[in-house]
């Protein structure tokens, strides 16, 4: 007669057998595996391991001199035995009137690690109330931030005197600044000022973060103390992030349109819009937060939609800058955003662009019609659908020709094309088939271009050029790294881009070798360059530090020749290399002070 019911000894059998409780599990996996020497792959697959993971059980395991399976854990809290140790410390300095953070970091020095909010508990315990709230002087010394001045251009003094500064090279942008009359660009543009930093003053002072590639406002609170930069932006210091962030705010979607097309107005007879053929694209700042406001776009660095601004960019493909950018789009509105691009071409150069190229999902076929109507050329992407696969595919071996595309470089040159008419909204356009281009898919494209096949296909291809100018203009100017989700803040930012990278142009041509170089390259060879700053009754003297790449600054036209810079009370800019007096060892790299024995012996 048995001592339970079949149900029961199942039970029971049950619990030895599929042990739920962790330390059972492993208490039975080890005893099949020790004892009853079964395999370890058999015994971790049955008991619910992995391979590696039961292995490293074993391993603990006999490495343990009293492995307790069984015994039950002490009930209860247990107490922190560095707080029992210092708990007689903590008090002893409260009563010396230390804070709970002095506290901790006195404690840190004697290797009793405790945090502020353990102090605070223990002292509270022991009935200590908050100390109340004191004032600097009356706290202990220690290294705190400097308070450096707010940005005043009254304050602002050419006193003669002498600084090293970090941003040398920014200087080598005030000749163009000069130029281009960047004070009448800001008024004329009606952007916001004061008394204490006037219009010109602030673009000046924004357009700095953009010419040194500071990924957020916030990251200029390390500057601040740089008298280079405040110097460039004709201030006694350079504004502080809450200023820089609040101002884009003040500057609404015309303000950032006018601004741009006084740029273009300031660059009349400039060649750095040859305006022969542009590229258009869309980009999608992506935004991680939370806001009612921001739509989801596509962004193509995640391959999936998300919160975005969607961006509107025009690229010159000749002079490689940007030429326009629009961030205040909604959705529905991007087929349109092309006709915005040449409402404000033709408003500002007087005539309609000549040539476009962009993709197929920029515009709709039936705007297609009206850039054919409106007698621009354009050099588009068709959609692969079904259908026109399927057509494509039905195309006999001789309906195909052959092309040679003169592009040397180029490893796919000789790509067989089949060409077509078709009627598109009431239009005729040609339509190019393209195999043998190194993609699985055709290449369809549409175009009312009549050049030859060969010309066209070369053409669109040099469509990369605003793909890299792109991603130039994320990893250099930080364009996803937008620090606010409202639009017109971006849309202002997204203007300074194109400002900034016009600059980075033009001082390209003035560079030999940079012609077709892009930001970030410029930027790490010939900007970032330290400089001592020599502040004289007539003239700013620029004397930058031996590097490198020094001589292709010394070979251009901005160097030893006195510039006048209206804003610095008439005196001029000198460009230069440092004097016989060199910098101080501090102020160079280990680099260059080996590169010069003679004098730092």
């Amino acid at each position: 007669m048995g001592i339970g019911a079949p149900k029961s000894i199942t039970k029971c059998r049950r619990f030895f057998l599929e042990p739920s409780v962790p330390r059972q599990r492993q208490y039975e996996a080890l005893r099949a595996y020790f004892v009853e020497g079964r395999p370890s792959k058999q015994v971790a697959a049955e008991f619910g391991y992995s391979p590696g993971t039961f292995r490293v059980l074993c391993h603990q395991f006999r490495r343990d001199p009293d492995p307790s399976f069984f015994l039950s854990p002490r009930r209860g809290p247990r107490a922190d035995s560095r707080k029992a140790t210092a708990r007689d410390r903590i008090v002893a300095l409260r009563k010396q009137n230390h804070s709970v953070y002095e506290i901790s970091q006195i404690l840190k020095e004697s290797n009793i690690r405790l945090s502020p909010t353990a102090v605070r508990q223990i002292l509270k315990e022991e009935g200590f109330a908050p100390l109340p709230r004191r004032m600097d002087e009356e706290r202990p010394q220690y290294p705190r931030p400097t308070i450096e001045p707010m940005a005043d251009v009254r304050a602002f003094s050419l006193a003669p005197r002498s600084f090293a500064t970090r941003f040398g090279g920014l200087f080598l942008f005030v000749p163009e600044l000069v130029q281009l009359d960047i004070d009448r660009l800001a008024r004329s543009a009606r952007l916001p000022g004061s008394r204490m930093i006037p219009a010109g003053h602030a673009l000046r002072a924004s357009l700095s973060l953009k010419l040194w590639s500071l990924e957020r406002k916030s990251h200029i609170m390390s500057l601040v103390s740089d008298e280079g930069i405040a110097l460039f932006s004709w201030l006694n210091c350079t504004p502080k992030k809450s200023y820089l962030s609040e101002y884009s705010s003040r500057i609404n979607g015309e303000k950032t349109l006018r601004l741009l097309a006084l740029w273009h107005d300031q660059l009349h007879g400039e060649n750095l819009f040859p305006a022969n053929s542009f590229d258009l694209d869309f980009h999608s700042v992506p935004y991680y937060g939370e806001h009612p406001v921001i739509e989801r776009h596509y962004v193509s660095a995640r391959s999936r939609r998300q919160p975005s601004i969607l961006v509107f960019l025009a690229h010159d493909a000749d002079g490689r800058a940007f030429c326009y950018s629009n961030a205040d789009i909604r959705k529905g509105e991007e087929a349109e955003e092309i006709f915005r691009f040449i409402s404000f071409w033709k408003k500002t150069h007087g005539e309609l662009p000549r040539h476009l190229v962009f993709d197929s999902r920029l515009t709709t076929l039936a705007n297609l019609a009206r850039l054919d109507q409106m007698g621009i050329t354009f050099i588009t992407l068709r959609r692969r659908s079904a259908s026109l696969l399927e057509e494509i595919s039905g195309l006999p071996p001789s309906a195909w020709r052959r092309v040679k595309l003169d592009v040397p470089t180029r490893k796919y040159r000789a790509p067989r094309v089949y060409e077509q008419k078709v009627a598109i909204h009431g239009k005729h356009f040609r339509q190019l088939c393209v195999q043998d281009l190194g993609h699985d898919q055709p290449t369809i494209l549409l175009t009312n271009d009549s050049r030859s096949a060969p010309k066209l296909l070369t053409r669109y291809a040099q469509r990369m050029l605003i793909e890299n100018a792109i991603s130039d203009a994320v990893r250099f100017f930080h364009m996803d790294a937008l620090s606010s989700a409202v639009g017109l803040k971006i849309d202002f930012d997204m203007a300074l881009l194109v400002i900034a990278s016009g600059l980075y142009r033009r001082l390209a041509y003035r560079m030999r070798g940079y012609r077709d170089a892009q930001a970030r390259h410029i930027f790490r060879d010939l900007i970032d360059t330290p400089a001592n700053v020599e502040v004289t009754d007539t003239q700013v003297i620029v004397s930058f530090h031996r590097r490198a790449h020094l001589p292709i600054i010394l070979a251009s036209e901005l160097v030893e020749k006195p510039f006048p810079v209206p804003w610095w009370e008439g005196r001029s800019l000198l460009l230069t290399t440092y004097s016989t007096t060199p910098p101080a060892l501090g102020e160079l790299s280990s680099v260059e002070i080996q590169a010069s024995p003679a004098l730092y012996p």
